[in-house]
């Protein structure tokens, strides 16, 4: 399934939040590979919603898709349930999977 497909079903799925939770949706990128490049979150939690964004000027699209997850992750007030919404692979798969091993 292509990414974009993928983050589309996750966010018809979020139209539908667990009470509680906090959603964040994510996205990084850059122009070239290494590149100027930029992040941006939102968080949404019952009616409160904060955007957050920044730039590097040069960078990489994996660090701006983790950049993207950690500044979300930290711009949160407390500990809670958390469900990230990202297109990325390289985020999704570091969270589920290699997060032990870095």
């Amino acid at each position: 399934m292509a990414e974009q497909e993928m983050a589309e079903r996750q966010m018809a799925a979020a139209d539908k939040p667990t009470p509680g939770r906090v959603l964040i949706y994510t996205d990084g990128g850059c122009i070239g590979n290494p590149g100027p490049g930029g992040w941006a979150a939102v968080l949404c939690y019952g009616e409160h919603e904060k955007e957050l964004s920044g730039r590097y000027q040069d960078t990489t699209n994996n660090r701006m898709e983790l950049r993207a997850a950690i500044e979300a992750l930290d711009a949160l007030k407390r500990p809670c349930a958390v469900d990230l919404y990202t297109d990325s692979s390289y985020v999704r798969n570091g969270i589920t999977q290699w997060i032990h091993g870095w």
